[in-house]
């Protein structure tokens, strides 16, 4: 058994051409080539979308692209698109610039090319400390006709950065909700349950209670299981504050603001037939 649960989409526990799989080098969820890659060799795709993790072996995601599996997270944030009707369009489209940063996506109604109403969605799956690469080699050594060897060169182990992942996806938040809030819009974090838990293990998450639309942050964790070989995700718990409330959870005060135009503009330039949602 290998601690490397799903490689290029496919779990490692099936019946996969794996040859032909680390040949294309596809990511399924983004429907292009895998993204992640050395930077020794950047021309060498990665793949590893999730892990195990410690003596109960627990199911990781590492790859936040492999939350978009079935589009779930997007249908999940449709309530929070409170001006969207019947007859719009549903375009989601990736890396719109506010101030604090980028945000991953954004899933956006859209009547006569015209943006109506939209949500922020950012994807947070664990940062790992070591490399996954060696295990992901020793596994591929070992299957019959993927015609790869074990790299011991570079041989050693991985484990979950835990602490950083945390505080840098909150401090990340802070800068980003004070903009959504000041133009009544709302930002969601999609995550995995098990590093929601450490954030309110680890921070101020008291006041943080089940979703309310009129709260302008939320919080999607999705739990990641196996159902007869294969991995999926499912909605696990729903919350939600304000950007007091994230500043809180830091320790932090608020900060100002933007205007709502700048991004409506950003959103209307990138909308095209590839943005629109896709239901499985």
């Amino acid at each position: 058994m290998t601690d490397v649960l799903e490689l290029f989409g496919q779990p490692t526990s099936g019946k996969v051409d794996w040859q032909s799989v680390v040949r294309r080098q596809d990511c399924p969820y983004l429907g292009k080539k895998c993204i992640k890659v050395r930077k020794s060799q950047p021309e060498v795709s990665i793949g590893t979308c999730s892990v195990t993790h410690g003596r109960n072996k627990q199911p990781m995601l590492i790859c936040p692209f492999r939350l978009l599996e079935k589009n779930k997270i997007f249908l999940d944030c449709l309530h929070l698109l409170l001006s969207h009707e019947p007859g719009n369009e549903l375009h989601v489209v990736p890396e719109v610039s506010v101030p604090g940063g980028n945000v991953d996506y954004f899933l956006t109604s859209v009547r006569d090319a015209k943006v109506v109403d939209f949500v922020g969605i950012e994807l947070q799956t664990m940062d790992t400390t070591g490399t996954v690469w060696p295990v992901r080699q020793g596994f591929l050594s070992r299957v019959e006709g993927a015609n790869v060897r074990e790299d011991r060169a570079t041989y050693g182990t991985y484990g979950m950065n835990w602490k950083m992942t945390a505080k840098t996806t909150l401090i990340q938040l802070h800068h980003k909700i004070q903009t959504f809030e000041a133009i009544n819009r709302h930002l969601v974090l999609v995550t995995q349950d098990s590093l929601l838990a450490y954030l309110q293990k680890n921070f101020a998450f008291d006041h943080i209670g089940a979703a309310k639309t009129g709260n302008s942050m939320h919080f999607h964790a999705y739990r990641f299981q196996e159902r007869k070989g294969a991995y999926f995700i499912s909605l696990a718990s729903r919350s939600s504050t304000d950007a007091e409330g994230v500043g809180i959870c830091l320790g932090l005060k608020a900060e100002p603001k933007v205007e709502i135009g700048r991004i409506i503009s950003q959103l209307e330039t990138k909308l095209s037939e590839q943005t629109l949602l896709q239901i499985p």
